[in-house]
Parts: C-alpha cells; structure tokens; sequence
C-alpha cells in the first residue's frame, strides 16, 4: 500500500485542502439547492447503473457498499429481495453483518442457521430453485453465493464485529499470537471456506475480504473491555489482517480490507490513521448516529448533517456534521480517496415534542427518545415532511403525537453523494439495505448522486 502522507510542504498541502474544503461546500449547497426542486424525484427514476462502469463525466464509479443483515431473513428479507428492488444495480460491494468472536478469540458464526444451515424455499432464493436434500452450504452463505454467480462483479465483504459483538477483540489484539490466531482463523472460515461442521471448502469462494468493525478501540462501545493499549493494539491487528490476506490472496486478486471507524473526532483520537491508512484499502466512516434517543430530553437534531446549521443549540463539544468528520480525517493523515461515508437508511426519533416557533419540531426539547424505524417506516409514518438547506437534511414532525423524525432521504442521498464525487472520496456504506422501500428508492438516488446524474 501506498504511502498517506501528502506531497511537498506541509503548509502548502494544509492551504490547498482549505481551498478544495471551501470548494467542495460550495458545490454541495448548490447541489442541495437544485434539490429542492425536481431533482430528487428525477434521482429516484434512474436505475440499471452497471457496476464498475464511468459516470458520464468520465470519473470511475465510487464504491457504494450496502449491508445486508444477517438476521434480515428473519423477517422475509432475502438476498433476492436487493434484484427485486433493483438495489443490486447500483451496489460494489455487499458486506455481510455480522461474524462473532468466540471467548477463545476467534472468529465464529454469530447464527450457523442464518449463515448456513438454513434451507431455502423456491420463493426465497436468488435463483428461483430451493436447495436440494443433502446440500453441503444452506443459508444465506448459500444466497451470497447465488448471488456472486448471477452478479460477478459484486464483491461480498465479511464484516466482523459490530456493536454488539466487540467485546472480544481488546483482548484478543493484546498480543501478537492473539492478533495471529484471531485473523487466521477468519481467513479459515471465511476465505479458505473451512465452516466447522461442513466439508472443507464448502464455503469457499464467496467472501472477498474484511470489514473489521471494532467499536471501540480505546472507548467502551456496548460495554466492553478497552483501555489505551488498544490504540497500538489495533493498528497492529489491521497490519496482520494485510499480511495474512495477502498472503492468502491467489495470484493476481487482492482480498479487501476495510476499517468501520467513528465519525466522531473524541473517539477517533484513539486510532493511528495515519498508520492504518498503510494497510486498508479506505475507512468506513460512520457518520451517523450524531443524535437521537439516547438523548431524552432532546433537543431534536440531525443523526447525519452534512454541514452544520448555525442553529444548533447544542454545545460545541455535541455538534456533529459529516464534513466535520472528512475535514479531522484528512487532517491526521488520510487520503481523501480512502474516506468512505457512511448513511443511515433508519431514522431516529423522539417524543413529547413541541411545534417550537416554527411549528415543525426542530431543535426543541422532547419528553422521550423514540425507536429507530427503517426509512420505508419513516415514509409512511403521520406528520408533515421538511428540509433544511443548512444542514441539507430531512426531517418529519407530526404535531398531532409531537413525535419528531431525523433520516435521510433520495435527497439528502443524492446530495451526499455529489459531496462525495466533489470531495473525490472513495464512496459511501449504508446501513442497511432492508431499510430502503421496496423499489429501493434511496440506493437509486445514492447512486445517481454518486455517479453524476
């Protein structure tokens, strides 16, 4: 991998990437102007976006990574369903959510019957055909498969970790056997195939690298153990993760490694970007998740801002934009083609909301925080829709309930994906694909705004 630190003078590197910031905000409140007109629905009509191919100003296509849920299909969401929505169109890159790490600190299915046991009706499959009596892989290892074959091009990510499953990997990355053992073990299972239980290689060929989701390193996540060996710690696992999947890796392929990594400057501090940046191929930023229910009282606020609105009434240290997050990226030494942004296709909400002076709920205090329904909940939910070209961002308020609505929509999309285009990012992960309607209207405008149209 190549070297992350800029050419020539450290001043003259820091003047041109405030120059290309100022220009690239420019272009994206032009980009949210023009979508408060007729721009969105436009965005949401286009499909059949081939993968791979060039947008018609002639740049590559940006990577637009979806997660499918490993639990999805618990609730009649099939690997088929992202043909049917036409989602798959539009996608680069499929990351499966999400593997386990067993207390020996190795990788282990989080759910063997969703990953491989489970049988598939006729009706659920991507090829129309249920799995035989006797099969060796079921389940949606199975699915991935059948969906490789039909869409070559796709890559399929394992992604490892997550919020719930994290608590492994501090003490797992102390040491250099643990960090050894650790990712063996994934490239095992995952890359060579090897499923405990199942024929050797039964699963090979179906994931074509990582997505290390670790959340997170030097803070507690959902309760995990941490501590500040873990910022060097965590550098190190990334490093092992390169050496072992190039090693893996066939002649002439190349295994992807991915970091999912907070958006948030106070949690980031604990990594050395600059350092893992050698040995990913681009960071999934997660910026979202900025506000929502764990704050109570409110007050009501963005999950995902693009750009701040000088309206924010929360303290300096509680304002969070996605610009924000691209801006201390680069700024510790990532390139900017290896930042990927992250969009929720879920909203967060609150309760007990007043209209405020302007009658549609935003940026006041609330009585309680709400759930997180998926954006094809949020359209059909009662209340009235807006748009902020501040923050350009979309927000319902239904002052019937007083319940208060942040998400992002095929307009915010569209203009994120323009930022990223105008930024020269490496593209965007979303959050998950069962969110979107089922004609996948925010993977269409995501991909229309990514790629120019």
């Amino acid at each position: 991998m190549s070297s992350h630190v800029p050419a020539g003078p450290a001043a003259g590197s820091a003047r041109s990437a405030r120059r290309r910031r100022v220009l690239v905000a420019a272009t994206a409140t032009a980009c949210a102007a023009a979508l408060l007109g007729a721009a969105p629905a436009g965005a949401q009509e286009r499909t059949g976006v081939p993968v791979n191919a060039q947008s018609p100003s002639g740049h590559a296509q940006k990577q637009l990574v979806g997660y499918f849920t490993q639990w999805g299909i618990y609730s009649g969401f099939f690997e088929k369903n992202l043909i049917s929505s036409g989602e798959i169109k539009h996608l680069t890159e499929l990351d499966y959510a999400f593997s386990n790490i067993a207390a020996d600190g190795t990788c282990a299915s989080g759910d063997s019957w969703a990953d491989y046991q489970r049988p598939f009706a006729a009706g659920e499959s991507v090829t129309g055909q249920a799995d035989a009596a006797g099969q060796a892989l079921l389940g949606n290892f199975n699915q991935l498969r059948e969906l490789k074959a039909a869409y070559p091009q796709l890559k399929i990510v394992m992604s490892i970790g997550g919020w719930s499953w994290s608590s492994q990997f501090s003490g797992l990355a102390a040491t250099a056997a643990g960090r050894q053992k650790f990712v063996s073990s994934c490239v095992d299972q995952y890359l060579k195939g090897n499923i405990p239980g199942l024929p050797a290689g039964a699963a090979a060929g179906i994931f074509d690298g990582f997505a290390v989701d670790w959340e997170y390193p030097g803070a507690p996540g959902n309760g995990n153990p941490y501590g500040p060996q873990d910022t060097p710690d965590y550098t190190a696992l990334m490093a092992e993760f390169r050496t072992q999947l190039d090693a893996a890796a066939p002649q002439g392929t190349h295994y992807l490694l991915t970091a999912n990594t907070s958006a948030n400057p106070a949690t980031a501090a604990a990594l050395e970007l600059n350092k893992i940046a050698k040995v990913v191929d681009w960071f999934n930023v997660m910026t979202f998740d900025y506000h929502g229910s764990w704050e109570p009282a409110g007050p009501t606020d963005f999950a995902s801002a693009l750009f701040q609105d000088p309206r924010d009434p929360n303290p300096a240290n509680n304002r969070y934009t996605v610009t924000q997050a691209v801006q201390y990226y680069e700024q510790h030494g990532v390139r900017a083609d290896q930042i990927s942004l992250s969009i929720p296709y879920y909203a967060h909400s609150w309760t007990g909301v007043a209209p405020g002076p302007h009658g549609d709920g935003l940026f006041q205090t609330a009585t309680a925080g709400g759930g997180t329904p998926n954006y094809n909940q949020v359209v059909a939910a009662p209340g009235k829709t807006y748009f902020d070209p501040l923050s350009a961002e979309p927000y319902k308020y239904d002052a019937a309930s007083g319940t208060f609505y942040t998400y992002d929509s095929p307009a915010s999309v569209w203009i994120k994906g323009q930022y990223i285009r105008a930024a020269g990012l490496r593209g965007t992960m979303v959050w998950s694909l069962d969110g979107d309607t089922s004609d996948g209207q925010l993977t269409a405008a995501l991909g229309a705004g990514l790629n120019g149209r």
